[in-house]
């Protein structure tokens, strides 16, 4: 980091979907009282929607995934806006080029939001942020990636649905989660306004030992989103299943309507391409 007027600017450039933070004005080495201050505001105050704080979500995640903790630090943004951002990295050699943050902004009133648009999914627990995380390092090639937490049903229960919580659904329904998985944020795009707002969104693919199409029983996409202060809504045509039928009974009654949503998911299997 650089000194810029006596204070470091914060570079935190991170691969692929993770937030590069650029233009944050750091603090220098002698952190105030009203630094440490921000700082224990988000750890005492800040809640994921299941009620579990930042500090018990980087105990536990730092146990399945490849997340070293470092340190907690505070930013002062070019229009004097305060950031609280707790970084960390990979492997515990603490490469230069692999430093991440997790980042809240605290706003003029002292409400604390999430600006990390890459960590989004810790607002919905540990295990949403473990599972992002994980998958973020198949994608990359990242040797030792947790599979087995990643392709564990039970860590898919904070999505639910009318049928009941999905990890408990896919188990009772004898499916077995492959690649690829995706637990993300997606952000509306300015120059679309009529597209979706902000959401969570959870995809994934499975293999199934119940009777039903080969196109959706094999290489099945599950793929299911919810926008803030809403519940989760399936999007694709095996998850609409999901969240309409008991577990294993998905393909026992097909509606006329429902045969166009088939045949192209036919199609598209045929074309070895995922629905």
């Amino acid at each position: 980091m650089k000194k810029t007027s006596g204070r470091r600017v914060l570079w935190l450039c991170i691969v692929r979907s993770l937030l590069c933070l650029a233009g944050l004005a750091a603090t220098s080495n002698n952190v105030r009282a009203n630094e440490h201050a921000l700082v224990e505001r988000v750890k005492s105050t800040w809640r994921a929607q299941d009620g579990e704080t930042i500090e018990q979500i980087i105990s536990k995640v730092s146990k399945v995934a490849h997340f070293v903790p470092r340190s907690w630090g505070v930013a002062e943004g070019i229009d004097g806006t305060e950031y609280v951002y707790f970084s960390w990295t990979r492997h515990p050699d603490n490469r230069s080029d692999e430093r991440y943050a997790i980042t809240w902004k605290i706003a003029t009133d002292g409400t604390i939001k999430l600006a990390s648009t890459y960590a989004k999914p810790i607002e919905l627990g540990w295990r949403a942020l473990a599972l992002s995380l994980i998958a973020s390092e198949v994608t990359d090639g990242e040797r030792d990636a947790n599979l087995h937490f990643l392709h564990d049903p039970a860590n898919f229960n904070f999505v639910t649905t009318a049928q009941g919580k999905l990890g408990n659904l896919l188990r009772h329904g004898r499916c077995h989660i492959i690649e690829p998985v995706a637990v993300d944020y997606v952000s509306k795009p300015n120059d679309k306004p009529n597209e979706k707002d902000d959401r969570w969104r959870v995809l994934l693919l499975v293999n199934c030992k119940i009777p039903g199409p080969h196109y959706f029983t094999h290489n099945g996409v599950i793929t299911f989103e919810k926008s803030e202060g809403q519940d989760w809504e399936p999007q694709s045509f095996f998850a609409k299943r999901i969240a309409a039928f008991p577990p294993g009974s998905w393909f026992d009654r097909i509606e006329p309507s429902e045969r166009e949503a088939i045949e192209r998911a036919r199609k598209a299997s045929a074309n070895g391409r995922t629905e």
